[in-house]
């Protein structure tokens, strides 16, 4: 499973498979690089660099677009606004002389402010203009997924199973949730989602969960993920890829687990598919983009399930979530590639690699092209011609 790696703290990539699974780390064998006659070579416009970027260690630090300014982290401290149009760093402030900040969180920005998530368990809140410290808390347990900002509320989804709600302006806490988990999780945690003054977000324990945001009580909980097996590690049911909601119905995936469409007011189960994946899903349209657990490509039918194509020649690359840039499926892999594939068929368009550094998290599509940032930090601007 390529996922193993995740499931001890903040070991490097390499050298954390899980203690006793050596003889499962010996049987993977990593896909060769496919080969592809890109049909286009994009153009770089811009690049720029962000600390020492996450290197070796699990990270989900997307940027994050917001006031014509693209926002970067590194693991160990660095944030940077950058200009989104020339690649000019407008401000960069480094918190690497405190205590270990550990960025891991993801960035969000709103109500003209920054909001991170550490691996120390702190929230941590920047003015957008300057990176100056608005507010900081300490919450319970580490923070690996993005905050969620609504309603002048920040939510976040801590490693120890406790959702928080704090108040956006002053950090004043209004409310937490706490579920139980499994002795044994893979790294990793949900980011909450928001839409129509209700949160919804994926649970260590295999469930998915809504509650009202702005008092935390519970709406409807629905498991997606079962125990089974006689080990912890066949056990796990971990759901830690955000859900996705389009128009009334609400998606989610878990690890050992289904692939399943909620119907968002009832949470009622609509359609279920046999799918195990920890990685971030993508629906466009009519169409569910899945990266699974052996990091094979999916699309389905967001309407009923159905499975329209797969692509297994990245198997065990570990991937990025994937992304639609100019009507393309990227992904990024551990050996620093991105693949990009014809939405409608799966077949390779497109290849090119960045450097040996590796991809973590997937390229955001802008107007004019999409930005990419690598495990070293090397964030960069690039289009089609």
């Amino acid at each position: 499973m390529n996922t193993g790696w995740k499931l001890i703290g903040t070991l490097p990539l390499l050298a954390s498979l899980i203690v006793g699974c050596a003889g499962e780390e010996d049987s993977i064998k990593m896909a060769t690089t496919p080969v592809v006659k890109s049909k286009f070579i994009p153009v770089q416009l811009w690049s720029s660099k962000v600390g020492d970027g996450v290197g070796r260690y699990f990270s989900k630090l997307t940027p994050v677009i917001a006031y014509d300014k693209v926002f970067a982290a590194d693991r160990n401290g660095i944030v940077s606004a950058i200009d989104l149009q020339s690649g000019r760093t407008l401000w960069c402030i480094n918190f690497s002389n405190e205590m270990p900040t550990l960025f891991s969180g993801g960035i969000t920005a709103s109500y003209r402010k920054l909001y991170l998530g550490t691996e120390t368990g702190e929230l941590i809140v920047l003015d957008e203009k300057t990176g100056v410290v608005v507010w900081r808390t300490k919450t319970k347990g580490e923070i690996l997924s993005r905050p969620l900002v609504d309603e002048g509320i920040v939510v976040v989804n801590s490693s120890l199973g406790v959702l928080s709600a704090y108040e956006a302006e002053t950090g004043e806490q209004l409310w937490s949730f706490s579920n139980n988990i499994p002795n044994l999780t893979l790294r990793g945690d949900s980011s909450p989602i928001s839409i129509s003054g209700g949160i919804f977000w994926g649970m260590a324990n295999g469930r998915v969960g809504a509650a009202y945001i702005d008092n935390g009580n519970i709406i409807w909980q629905q498991t997606i993920s079962n125990p089974k097996g006689g080990t912890e590690i066949a056990r796990l049911v971990d759901i830690d890829s955000t859900p996705v909601v389009s128009g009334s119905m609400l998606y989610a995936v878990g690890y050992n687990g289904k692939l399943v469409a909620i119907d968002l007011h009832s949470g009622r189960t609509v359609w279920k598919r046999s799918y195990s994946s920890s990685t971030d899903i993508l629906v466009v349209g009519s169409y569910l983009f899945l990266i699974t657990d052996e990091d094979h490509v999916v699309a389905l039918d967001a309407r009923s399930g159905t499975r329209i194509w797969i692509n297994i020649n990245l198997e065990h690359r570990q991937l990025t979530p994937p992304a639609l840039i100019s009507g393309y499926v990227v992904v990024g892999d551990r050996k620093g590639y991105l693949h990009w594939l014809n939405h409608e068929t799966g077949e390779f368009v497109a290849q090119q690699r960045l450097d040996d550094s590796g991809i973590s998290v997937p390229p955001i599509q802008v107007d004019d092209g999409y930005l990419v940032i690598t495990r070293s930090g090397s964030l960069s601007k690039r289009r089609i011609q």
